[in-house]
């Protein structure tokens, strides 16, 4: 799939920096960021950037954009814009959206149901061990896992996920060239070919302070729902857990010791409405209406049948399927022994990230049996 439609264009616009909300409005008014930076001055200052931003619009830096260019052409390396069908539809809804998105690895993934484990950067050993476990059992059912790449949960979740062979997303606080801490380039390394990393800032963009509570945002607007697991009463995991609700998304979290003062944070999300959890099945349960809502809004994206994910279409006495046939395609290349993803993809022509979203509706149907990242008709 294409994702690097006008790119000339949006690094322009990111690197005068007018402000989000303005940056998508002046797209949105124009229909696309080539006609919006064609759209000159007037129009620049209509749309709500200050004189500064105009100012670099009119002489941008050539030294960064050359750094864009250099970045963007390399295997793997791709923005997607708020004028593209590829930008994630979850994302769309949270009240403040990025204009765009930096990605190192598969942006399909960005499409793929997400369940975002967040926590604190120094977990007991049994936080640690609880984030690994759920993180795998999420991948093994079906769901990506969203973190923020940090030390202690974040990382303990990512490394589940992969040890669950499953795909995960990680949300940078730093320029997508920018790995921090540094002790984690290996695990962005992994993360990039199992997965993906996603940032808003542009390439060359070190840590920032404040950039990472507003990445928080991001974690929570990519998933279904957002899995506390250990946080102290002051922290950005309940910063997370709290944009998470504002935006719609289910919150869930993990119970701990009275004695343990990072089971605090969590106890507070359970009293204010959030779920308790022990055990993975009760998220991916709890998450099936609005994983089945997201596959219905992939099939828009991919021009497939319109209508909502429901099974109509008979097959045989027993198993009905949605009207779009990509859907009977899968399900022929489907057999009694379980099939990796990379063969399944190889018998549709379908993309990796597409079919697990396909996948997570058909098992959450009861269609198909999931194990370890293997696929099979149920019996």
């Amino acid at each position: 799939m294409p994702h690097d439609s006008a790119l000339p264009a949006w690094p322009l616009l990111l690197r005068a920096a007018g402000g989000r909300a303005a940056l998508r409005r002046l797209v949105e008014v124009h229909g696309d960021a080539e006609a919006a930076v064609a759209a000159g001055p007037r129009a620049w200052r209509a749309a709500g950037l200050d004189e500064d931003a105009v100012a670099r619009l009119r002489a941008p830096d050539p030294d960064r954009l050359a750094r864009d260019r250099d970045w963007l052409a390399q295997p793997g390396h791709h923005l997607i814009g708020w004028d593209s069908p590829d930008y994630p539809a979850l994302l769309r809804r949270i009240p403040s959206p990025p204009p765009a998105l930096w990605v190192v690895g598969d942006p399909d993934w960005l499409w793929h149901p997400q369940v975002a484990i967040v926590g604190s950067r120094s977990p007991t050993a049994t936080g640690a061990d609880n984030a690994h476990a759920f993180a795998r059992a999420f991948a093994q059912a079906g769901l990506t896992v969203a973190s923020g790449l940090a030390r202690g949960i974040d990382a303990a979740a990512h490394l589940g996920a992969l040890a669950g062979g499953g795909a995960t997303v990680a949300v940078m606080g730093t320029g997508p060239d920018q790995v921090y801490p540094g002790a984690h380039r290996e695990l962005a390394a992994r993360i990039a070919a199992h997965g993906c990393l996603v940032s808003e800032h542009p390439p060359g963009t070190g840590p920032r302070r404040e950039h990472f509570p507003s990445r928080n945002r991001i974690v929570a607007g990519l998933a279904l729902g957002v899995l506390v697991v250990e946080a102290a009463t002051r922290s950005g995991a309940l910063i997370t857990a709290r944009l998470a609700g504002e935006a719609g998304r289910e919150v869930f979290a993990v119970p701990g010791s009275i004695h343990n003062p990072l089971a605090r944070g969590c106890h507070a999300l359970i009293r204010q409405g959030a779920a308790l959890v022990e055990e993975a099945g009760e998220v991916v349960q709890a998450l099936a209406p609005v994983a089945a809502e997201l596959a219905e809004a992939l099939r828009g994206r991919l021009s497939a049948a319109a209508a909502a994910p429901t099974f109509t279409a008979q097959t045989s006495a027993a198993v009905k399927l949605p009207a779009d046939p990509d859907y009977q395609r899968l399900w022929d290349a489907l057999g009694h022994d379980p099939a990796g993803l990379d063969e399944l993809s190889g018998r549709t022509g379908l993309t990796v990230g597409v079919l697990s979203s396909m996948l997570l509706l058909m098992e959450l149907e009861g269609l198909v049996t999931a194990d370890h990242g293997r696929y099979a008709r149920r019996p």
